[in-house]
């Protein structure tokens, strides 16, 4: 057995419900981003999508999020914004329109401050995505 292995049993076995902290995979995260976001966001994650004009909040620019928090990725805000936990009517329903989907196996991240946070494997693959789009 890995290093790698026996940290992440180590870690299921210590935190509540058996998540690990662990980041998630940009790849999937591009993937989910791609299908579920860019119509709003735009491909480049510039908030420029093809239905921004249709939208009463216009998107973020998901790039800046670190450069508009004083250089501080925000993963808790935003972990709660795509997982419905701080929502926003922006569309006639609550963000994400696609709920059930970013629900599922648990994962827990590490926030700006530290602390963990739980998760959804697709949300932490979606976040390991938009945290490789930000601008200096």
């Amino acid at each position: 057995m890995n290093s790698k292995t026996i940290l992440a049993a180590f870690l299921v076995t210590i935190l509540p419900g058996g998540a690990a902290i662990a980041a998630g995979d940009a790849a999937t995260g591009e993937a989910i981003y791609d299908r579920y976001c860019a119509a709003c966001h735009g491909t480049q994650a510039t908030g420029h999508g093809p239905m921004r004009a249709v939208l009463t909040v216009q998107p973020s620019n998901l790039t800046a999020l670190r450069a508009d928090n004083g250089g501080t990725f925000p993963m808790a805000r935003v972990v709660k914004r795509i997982d419905g936990r701080d929502p926003l009517v922006a569309h006639g329903s609550e963000m994400p329109v696609y709920g059930d989907f970013f629900e599922g196996s648990e994962a827990s991240l590490k926030t700006e401050s530290g602390q963990p946070i739980l998760t959804s494997t697709p949300v932490a693959d979606l976040i390991a995505y938009i945290e490789s789009v930000q601008k200096p």
